[in-house]
């Protein structure tokens, strides 16, 4: 807001803020990629037919795997600490050789390897449904719950989501590595720092779509919703009478 919104470039000149900002930023853009990632592959264990699989399925698994993936990142973007600088008037990663493996990796960490694991994971969860539905136990067709099918929705839609809105960035850091010493037109110097600004924005708008696209995937999420808001907000809990020998009914306050 400040940068962007009120030109006050605090970035370019707290050295520390510049380092600090895109630290986090980096954090709190990789972890929740990383749980999307994470969410496919549990999908897959829920989903498989081999009980050894699914016990990987688990709350005390999740749990593990989230503290560990936000340490993780934690940990590997303290190179932005390092080699963040300000020295060319603007707060960017240091140029040169370290710069080229910079855009290369963060081409990678959030294009091409989100993109495979997502592919992978939600192909083999999609057979493994599909296993679930054609296998025939006691002459019946073995059926999945209905919960965990608009479960697997939701996740499937959140990985499209993730793809469209994630992809533009790394590719415009690329592209922007390789040409970074070609001499620019000011209407071109204009129209690059724009599309950079643009790929940023679809970063954050795609933290800002996940509720609605849970809302428009899932009938259960919409019900759980409901209940929550009658529930914690409107303190609309059902109240016990009753009517009779040992007949309980409920009825709303």
């Amino acid at each position: 807001m400040l940068h962007y919104g009120y030109d006050i470039r605090t970035l370019n000149y707290n050295l520390w803020y510049c380092k600090i900002r895109f630290y986090l930023f980096y954090i709190f853009v990789a972890v929740p990629r990383y749980y999307v990632i994470l969410a496919s592959i549990d999908r897959y264990f829920a989903s498989s037919r081999n009980a050894l699989r699914r016990r990987w399925s688990s709350p005390k698994t999740t749990l593990r795997l989230i503290i560990g993936n936000a340490l993780f990142w934690s940990i590997i973007y303290i190179q932005v600490l390092v080699f963040y600088e300000t020295s060319t008037g603007t707060c960017n990663y240091r140029s040169g050789g370290y710069g080229i493996f910079f855009s290369i990796y963060i081409a990678i960490d959030s294009g091409i390897l989100p993109l495979l694991l997502m592919l992978i994971f939600g192909l083999l969860t999609v057979r493994n449904i599909h296993k679930t539905k054609m296998r025939i136990v006691g002459g019946q067709r073995s059926r999945i719950s209905k919960k965990d099918l608009q479960l697997h929705r939701m996740l499937a839609n959140q990985i499209i989501l993730f793809l469209i809105l994630n992809l533009p960035n790394p590719c415009f850091l690329v592209y922007h590595s390789i040409t970074l010493q070609l001499a620019r037109s000011s209407f071109r110097h204009a129209t690059e720092i724009f599309m950079g600004n643009m790929t940023y924005l679809f970063v954050y708008l795609g933290f800002s779509l996940t509720f609605t696209n849970f809302l428009v995937s899932s009938e259960i999420f919409r019900r759980e919703l409901v209940h929550l808001f009658q529930t914690k907000m409107l303190r609309l809990l059902p109240a016990p009478r009753a009517i009779g020998h040992g007949t309980v009914v409920h009825q709303n306050h």
